[in-house]
C-alpha cells in the first residue's frame, strides 16, 4: 500500500488542489473591490455592501445538499465540471456590472454553482483515500483556501492599483474556465476508471476502503443521518465556526486599510500573511491528526486560541496596530488549522450511503454563518466605525463552536468494532 499511497497522492491532489484554489479566488476576491471602490462606483451603501458581501452564502445554502446527493450518486467529474465553467463567467460577468441589482444576482449565481464543490470534492477524497490518510487528504483540499487567498491578495493588489476592480474580475475570473476542460481530461470519479493503476493496486485500495465501512453502524437513509444527535451539534458547530473565518475574510483587506490609512499593495501583503500562517498550520496539524487518529483535540483547543486572539486585538485597540495586526495573524492560523481533522470526523461516524449528505447538511450550515458573519461584520464595522465590535463578535462565536465541539462523541473504529470517543 506504500507505492500506491505515494501514487495516489499526486495523481490526484494536484488537482482537487487547484480546483477548489479556483473556487476560492472568485468568490474571496470580492473583499478587495469592496477595499478598492465597487461601492462608490455603483453607489453602494454600506448596509448594502454588507448584504452584497454575505448573498453569495445564500444561494451557496440552498445547492449543497442537491449538489452533494447529485456527486453521491452519479458522478463528481460530472458536477465539477459544469460548475468550473459556471462560477467563472460568473466571477467574470462581475467585472461587467453596471447596477445594484445585476450585482445581486451575480453574487448569488455565483453561490449556487459553487455551492456542491466542497460537499463533491470531500465526496471524492472518500473514495480514494482510506482513514489513516483522510485528514491529511482532505487538508491539501482546503489549503486551496488559505493559499489561494495567500497570493491573491498580492495579486489582485496589483491587479486593482494597475487597471481597477473590474479587470481583477475578469481577469481572475477565466482560469476557472480553462481549468474546466484539464478537469475533465484529468479526473475519474472511482479508482477502477482509471488506467494508471494496476489491478492489484485498486483491488487493495478497495479491499481497504470497504473494511473501514464494517465497524460503522448502519444508517437507513439521509433523513435517519440528519436527525443523528453528532450531526445536529456539527451542524451549530460548523455555523459558529464559520461566522469567524469569513468574517475575517471578507473584511480584512478593508478593516487593514481603515485602521492604517495603508493603499491597496500594501493591504495586499499585509492581507496575506495570516494565510501563510494559516498553511503552515493545516499542514502540521493534519499529520498530528492522522498520526494520533484523534480528530477533536486537533480541533477545538485551535478555535479557542483563535476566540482569545480577536478579545486580544479589541482589548489592544486601534493605537496598537502591529500588536492587533499580529493577533489577527494568529486568529486567521488557528481558524483555518481544524478544517482536516473536521472533515475525517463525518465518514468516520456515518457509512458511505449517507456521509456525503451529512457532510453537504454540515457545510451548507456553515455557508449559512458564513452568510451571517459576512453581513453582521460588515454591519458593524459601518455601523460602529471601527472593527472594535466586531472582534467581540467572532469572538464569542468562535468560543459556542469551541463548547459544541467538546460535546460532540464522534465513533471511531478500531477493529472493526464501533467506539464512542471521549
Amino acid at each position: 500500500m506504500n507505492r500506491l499511497a505515494v501514487k495516489r497522492w499526486w495523481y490526484i491532489m494536484p488537482i482537487v488542489f487547484i480546483t477548489y484554489s479556483m473556487a476560492y479566488l472568485d468568490r474571496a476576491n470580492f473583499s478587495f473591490a469592496s477595499a478598492a471602490g465597487i461601492n462608490e462606483d455603483l453607489g453602494i451603501t454600506k448596509g448594502m455592501a454588507s448584504l452584497l458581501g454575505a448573498l453569495f452564502f445564500l444561494g451557496y445554502f440552498f445547492f449543497q445538499i442537491p449538489g452533494a446527493i447529485y456527486a453521491e450518486r452519479r458522478s463528481v467529474r460530472k458536477l465539477i465540471f459544469w460548475c468550473l465553467i459556471l462560477w467563472g463567467g460568473c466571477a467574470t460577468l462581475t467585472g461587467v456590472v453596471s447596477d445594484i441589482p445585476s450585482l445581486m444576482g451575480i453574487r448569488f449565481t455565483l453561490g449556487v454553482v459553487e455551492a456542491a464543490v466542497m460537499p463533491a470534492m470531500l465526496i471524492y477524497i472518500s473514495n480514494w483515500f482510506t482513514r489513516a490518510e483522510r485528514s491529511r487528504a482532505n487538508t491539501f483540499l482546503i489549503l486551496g483556501n488559505p493559499v489561494t487567498v495567500l497570493w491573491m491578495s498580492v495579486v489582485s493588489g496589483y491587479l486593482i492599483h494597475a487597471y481597477g476592480w473590474r479587470e481583477m474580475f475578469i481577469i481572475e475570473g477565466l482560469p476557472a474556465v480553462l481549468w474546466a476542460f484539464c478537469w475533465w481530461v484529468l479526473v475519474k470519479d472511482k479508482p477502477s476508471q482509471v488506467g494508471w493503476l494496476s489491478p492489484s493496486e485498486k483491488e487493495a485500495l478497495q479491499a481497504q476502503l470497504e473494511k473501514e465501512q464494517i465497524g460503522i453502524k448502519p444508517v437507513r437513509n439521509y433523513a435517519e443521518a440528519f436527525r443523528s444527535r453528532n450531526v445536529v451539534l456539527l451542524c451549530m458547530q460548523y455555523f459558529a465556526w464559520s461566522i469567524g473565518v469569513y468574517g475575517f475574510v471578507l473584511w480584512l483587506p478593508s478593516i487593514l486599510r481603515n485602521a492604517s490609512n495603508i493603499g491597496m499593495i500594501e493591504a495586499g501583503w499585509l492581507s496575506a500573511v495570516p494565510y501563510l500562517a494559516a498553511t503552515i498550520c493545516m499542514i502540521l496539524v493534519s499529520w498530528a491528526s492522522d498520526k494520533m487518529q484523534n480528530r477533536k483535540l486537533f480541533v477545538w483547543p485551535l478555535l479557542l486560541i483563535g476566540a482569545l486572539a480577536f478579545l486580544g486585538s479589541y482589548a489592544v485597540g486601534a493605537n496598537h496596530f502591529w500588536v492587533s495586526y499580529t493577533l489577527l495573524v494568529i486568529a486567521g492560523a488557528a481558524m483555518y488549522a481544524p478544517y482536516g481533522p473536521f472533515f475525517a470526523i463525518i465518514p468516520e461516524m456515518l457509512p458511505k450511503n449517507v456521509a456525503g449528505g451529512a457532510m453537504a447538511l454540515i457545510n451548507s450550515m456553515g455557508a449559512l454563518g458564513s452568510f451571517f458573519g459576512a453581513w453582521f461584520v460588515g454591519y458593524l464595522n459601518g455601523a460602529t466605525g471601527s472593527p472594535a465590535a466586531s472582534y467581540v463578535f467572532m469572538a464569542s462565536a468562535l468560543l459556542v463552536a469551541v463548547w459544541l465541539t467538546l460535546i460532540v462523541k464522534p465513533s471511531r473504529v478500531e477493529d472493526g468494532v464501533q467506539t464512542q470517543a471521549a
